[in-house]
């Protein structure tokens, strides 16, 4: 998910999460002190347990792409020389444009900042990408030959903008429905103890399910336009 993306930026975005995954082990622990006089400890538990998804969904999402920016920090970069296939300042990652060559092993593709793109003429030549050997994160473009044709950037169908918002926006709503679904019906007067912890969790798992079916269903709408937009050859 995080490929492509700047090793410091990734760090960054690691020891943010780390934050956020303390904050909610601090909610944990706070409902298990106060909820059990109150509710009862099986009730405390069952609210308890939404807090953990945020966190199981951050080291998953989060976890592996901060592991390999780590690793790019000390590693060397690494050259790769092709010949130009194609170019644009959009893909499905927000943020990051695509770049396309043909190398001795067959054609790459590479993830790269937009502003690293505008050198990038639009005749074939011969270009040296410098690249970190995990995130394959494009630090630098080098073209070789004469820049004879401009590039020119279609316009980028608002289609593509709504693509690159779903995989931020899924796991933060599928958080958050998660922890409402749980914790609404964990306060709320039901007894007795044990049935209540039940519904809270099933309150969760409903809502938390409801998005993620939703979010599926929306991202295959979203890309099969995106695929319709593909010229046929």
């Amino acid at each position: 998910m995080l490929q492509g993306y700047a090793p410091e930026f990734v760090q960054r975005l690691g020891y943010i999460s780390i934050g956020v995954g303390v904050g909610c082990l601090i909610i944990v622990a706070a409902l298990l002190i106060f909820l059990p006089p109150v509710y009862g400890l099986p009730d405390a538990i069952a609210a308890s347990i939404a807090w953990l998804l945020p966190i199981a969904l951050l080291a998953s999402f989060v976890g592996p792409g901060f592991r390999l920016a780590l690793k790019d920090r000390k590693a060397e970069n690494r050259l790769v020389q092709g010949q130009l296939k194609g170019a644009a300042s959009v893909s499905t990652s927000r943020g990051l444009g695509m770049l396309m060559i043909q190398t001795r092993g067959g054609d790459e593709q590479y993830l790269v900042p937009p502003a690293r793109l505008k050198q990038v003429p639009g005749n074939q030549v011969s270009v040296v990408l410098t690249v970190t050997p995990n995130l394959r994160h494009v630090r630098s473009v080098g073209v070789m030959g004469q820049r004879m044709v401009g590039r020119v950037e279609p316009p980028v169908p608002a289609i593509m903008r709504r693509v690159q918002l779903v995989p931020l926006l899924t796991p933060v709503a599928l958080a958050v429905a998660a922890i409402v679904g749980d914790d609404a019906v964990a306060l709320a007067p039901i007894s007795p103890p044990l049935l209540h912890a039940a519904l809270a969790i099933v309150g969760g798992a409903i809502l938390g399910g409801g998005v993620y079916l939703g979010s599926t269903l929306l991202q295959r709408r979203m890309m099969a336009e995106v695929q319709a937009l593909v010229p046929k050859g």
